[in-house]
């Protein structure tokens, strides 16, 4: 039985064309192709594909651990003396990430081209970022591109478990805070009003805790879907203004860095992001000046890409970078005298790899205290809530046999 086959051939002008036939196998399709004239390049059958893997609710992304994986893979057949081309083929047939998958089908026609590989990935910006680019070019430029993807491999993992390890912290609070929302908002609508009904058929003065949840489970049939779509409405509008508006990072990463308890991380995981970045781009070859201004990108963080840019003010002008980031608070003393050290000394790079690592650590250790601490608090503010409101309901029973006689 005919199937249907994607193919990509160059033609005799030199071009690269590709299209879809009906063929009883890949052997028949490269035959057909021949006998006018073109060379197959590639030949797969085509997937079928159902409307469930069609619909994408959500944008597709790649992720850190994607490009993690990518770039070790790469690293480790460059190195085995494939050539790019064919590191390329293999990889986006490999890859899980579809997105990805169709961006390496692309850089590799590129590349067939004529394209350096770096030039190639900064046409896709939305895959590989000003950083995983600059890396990239430093590599081909020294001839080192597998040495420098390995670097690269290793300071995306390191940043993945980095996150990860955050992200399993803030799970526990956030799951628990969403069930004491659900479960009060379940009672205000539908358990409150029934009680209502019966206390009013009953008569008689209602205590005060009672008459304020009544009070408000009139109002929760308005104020939760008002609530619930301000917030929706906030968050899309706050993404917007802070993507295009570079006061309203700053003034949102400020306060983000002063927020008790979890102000203390967030400064941690950026200082940690800064030097593990910073300390990879000079590794690798990258000007001092084009690493601060992909620093500045790559943070996350808008105090910290002011300070990248005070020092690359300072460098320009020839003093140290150590300096100007004495007037920055987000830096502990501890790293402004490391990174002064690492200049001194000619290691700049090895000493923000341990300044990195030193904060790593630190990310871990503050992250398991969270952890230990807002469990029992979560705990006990969802008894605390939900206990209240249940004695609020049960305290007219007490006076329900009055009532009755």
């Amino acid at each position: 039985m005919a199937s249907s086959y994607t193919y990509r051939v160059r033609t005799p002008e030199g071009r690269v064309v590709q299209g879809k036939m009906q063929a009883d196998g890949e052997a028949s399709v490269a035959a057909r192709l021949g006998a006018q004239g073109l060379v197959p390049i590639q030949i797969s059958k085509e997937r079928k594909v159902s409307a469930k893997t069609e619909l994408h609710i959500l944008p597709e992304k790649v992720k850190l651990k994607d490009l993690a994986i990518f770039s070790r893979q790469f690293a480790v057949m460059v190195n085995s003396g494939l050539s790019l081309l064919r590191t390329l083929t293999i990889l986006s047939e490999q890859t899980e990430n579809k997105k990805l998958g169709r961006t390496i089908v692309l850089l590799r026609d590129d590349v067939e081209r004529g394209s350096s590989l770096s030039s190639a990935m900064t046409k896709y910006p939305d895959v590989f970022n000003p950083l995983f680019v600059s890396l990239v070019q430093a590599g081909e430029t020294g001839g080192q591109l597998d040495t420098v993807l390995v670097r690269v491999a290793d300071s995306f993992e390191a940043d993945y478990k980095l996150r990860q390890k955050v992200k399993s912290a803030m799970t526990y609070p956030v799951v628990v805070a969403g069930l004491a929302g659900v479960m009060v908002g379940i009672m205000l609508i539908f358990v409150v009003p029934t009680f209502a009904t019966m206390f009013d058929g009953l008569g008689g003065e209602l205590p005060l805790p009672t008459k304020i949840l009544v009070i408000m489970s009139e109002q929760a049939k308005i104020l939760v879907p008002l609530g619930i779509a301000l917030a929706i409405g906030g968050r899309i509008l706050y993404k917007r203004l802070r993507k295009a508006n570079a006061n309203v990072r700053l003034v949102t990463d400020k306060l983000k860095l002063r927020v008790p308890v979890f102000g203390d991380l967030f400064q941690k995981i950026a200082v940690s992001r800064f030097a593990r970045t910073l300390g990879l781009l000079l590794r690798a070859g990258v000007p001092i000046l084009q690493s601060l201004d992909i620093v500045a990108d790559a943070t996350g963080n808008e105090v910290l890409a002011r300070a990248s840019q005070d020092v690359k003010g300072s460098v320009r002008s020839g003093e140290s970078m150590a300096r100007p980031l004495e007037g920055h608070k987000v830096f502990p003393p501890m790293v402004v005298q490391m990174i002064s050290v690492g200049e001194d000394t000619g290691a700049l790079d090895s000493m923000l790899d341990k300044i990195s690592d030193f904060y790593d650590q630190e990310v871990e250790a503050t992250t398991e205290a969270l952890t230990s601490l807002l469990e029992p608090l979560m705990i006990a503010v969802l008894g605390g809530v939900v206990g209240a409101m249940v004695v609020a309901l049960y305290l007219p029973m007490f006076a329900i046999f009055d009532l009755i006689k």
